[in-house]
């Protein structure tokens, strides 16, 4: 029986998979047109197994040679000598099990080259004596790129494309390089000083324009073969919106969700299931995770720039030449909607946010304030009135003399990092950024199979305040609910600490101000 697949390549046989024939589509067309092009994605995009399945479609009309450079080491790369010979073993080594006569022949014209200048010469006799033409992939490129040697030999493709296209040349009928940096922008890994040397040495490449990202139509695909085999009877429409919304369609993240829900979750396929998933993978530690924060820490712009979004709810135009937009959509962090910049799905959010906010509560030692057992009642719920007393109280005795600039930035990850060790293991809470004048930030909590809405924003004067109320109103009616909480951030040094009920259109806002 097949499963969900979260490390390695995908196999169709083996692994429930969505349908990606779209993608596949679009890369046999750029290949059948003999363009070169790079696909560069965020970690555990689906690269590989994207590869892999372009691969097994051209196979039968292209002689294919799928290889990465990733396990050779650093000491191929040091000199030209030693690693223009090498990459004719690993031509040879890879394309053998497919073309053992191309393999042979590989092997036997790889004598005394020691320059890419031979290298290249080798190539041209290959290419032109083959009976198919030869698409070369290699995958994981972005780890060998930061290379001299490596960018001579990319060089070196580059110019045969070139010359080919003027009929002076053969070399690979198309050339796919995959990674997560594009070695369009190499410049984006080197050092200030070595930019001119470098420059790029594949401007000859195209776009490759596929949305590799899975769409609800194309998670329902993966959910329909699951269902042949199990017959559950979950509702595949509703649950592909589910597990969209939660990931917005990022590989590693659907299939993780629903392989929790397969093996850990007693195939509870409901939408209850998926915020259990949910709950479980915010709780445990990945590689995708780690890289993400590993990210964060070593590009303070990009940290700042996160933090000034995802806690202070400061809204972005997403430009793809902005520095700071390019490394976070490089990284899979960002992604465009509308022209806007956005976390690129709600559980990166999520884990950020207890990032940000763990660091917060260690240095300000909340413990004492956020005990757990104060805010669960008698059936288990949240009772967020006691939490949100329990915040205006701390802030008012611990942080009323703090200056305001410290309470303007950290007033909101307070709140948070309060509320982290509290819902922990329990539930989750989602941020729903509703920017206005007043600079609101919307936060959905759900614990313990229930939602609570509790909006943070500055105290701009009355008017923008009743205005909120009427925004909070309608977002209550979209999430279903009777009542909402509002946490006012006054930064007036003679402010009043008030904690009240206020009724509108039928529904209960309880409101605090610290």
């Amino acid at each position: 029986m097949r499963k969900f697949n979260i490390a390695g390549v995908c196999i169709p046989d083996k692994h429930y998979m969505v349908d990606i024939s779209n993608t596949i589509s679009k890369a046999e067309h750029l290949i059948d047109d003999g363009e070169y092009f790079t696909i560069n994605r965020a970690r555990q995009y689906g690269k590989t197994t994207t590869m892999f399945m372009v691969q097994k479609k051209i196979q039968h009309r292209y002689d294919v040679i799928a290889t990465s450079f990733e396990g050779l080491g650093s000491d191929i790369f040091k000199e030209e000598r030693n690693f223009s010979g090498t990459v004719l073993e690993v031509f040879a080594k890879d394309i053998r099990f497919t073309n053992k006569k191309l393999s042979d022949k590989i092997n036997k014209m790889n004598k005394n080259i020691t320059t890419i200048e031979k290298l290249s010469s080798v190539i041209t006799d290959i290419c032109y004596e083959n009976d198919k033409k030869i698409v070369l992939m290699i995958d994981e490129v972005d780890k060998s790129s930061d290379n001299q040697t490596f960018l001579h030999f990319l060089g070196m493709l580059r110019n045969k494309f070139l010359n080919r296209n003027m009929e002076r040349d053969y070399t690979f009928h198309s050339v796919i390089l995959a990674g997560v940096y594009d070695v369009k922008n190499l410049k984006l890994k080197l050092a200030q000083d070595e930019e001119k040397k470098y420059n790029s040495p594949w401007n000859i490449a195209v776009d490759f324009k596929a949305n590799m990202s899975f769409n609800p139509k194309e998670i329902s695909s993966m959910l329909e073969e699951y269902e042949k085999d199990y017959k559950t009877g979950m509702d595949i429409q509703l649950l592909s919106k589910e597990l969209y919304y939660y990931t917005s369609g990022y590989p590693f993240l659907v299939s993780k969700l629903c392989k929790l829900i397969d093996e850990d979750l007693g195939k509870n396929w409901t939408v209850q299931g998926i915020q259990e998933s949910v709950k479980l993978i915010l709780k445990q530690k990945n590689t995708l995770f780690d890289d993400v924060m590993k990210n964060l820490e070593n590009n303070k712009e990009l940290y700042d720039s996160i933090y000034a979004q995802l806690i202070l709810g400061h809204e972005y135009t997403f430009n793809i030449d902005n520095p700071i937009d390019q490394l976070g959509y490089m990284y899979g962090i960002f992604r465009e909607q509308d022209n806007t910049r956005i976390i690129h799905n709600k559980i990166f959010e999520q884990r950020i946010y207890e990032y940000m906010a763990a660091k917060l509560e260690q240095r300000e030692n909340l413990t004492p304030y956020s005990y757990k057992n104060n805010f669960i009642d008698l059936n288990g719920d949240l009772d967020v009135k006691v939490l949100l007393d329990k915040f205006q109280q701390m802030m008012k005795e611990e942080y009323s003399n703090k200056d305001k600039e410290f309470l303007e930035r950290e007033g909101r990850l307070l709140f948070m990092a309060f509320l982290r060790p509290v819902i922990n293991g329990v539930g989750f809470a989602l941020k729903e950024v509703q920017i206005s004048q007043e600079q609101r930030l919307d936060i959905v909590i759900t614990y313990n199979n229930k939602k609570y809405v509790v909006e943070l924003k500055k105290w701009y004067g009355e008017k923008y305040h009743q205005k909120g109320l009427d925004q909070l109103d309608k977002y209550l009616d979209n999430q279903g609910l009777k009542e909402g909480y509002l946490i006012i951030f006054n930064f007036n040094q003679n402010k009043e600490y008030i904690n009240k009920y206020e009724g509108i259109n039928n529904k209960q806002i309880y409101q605090v101000i610290v």
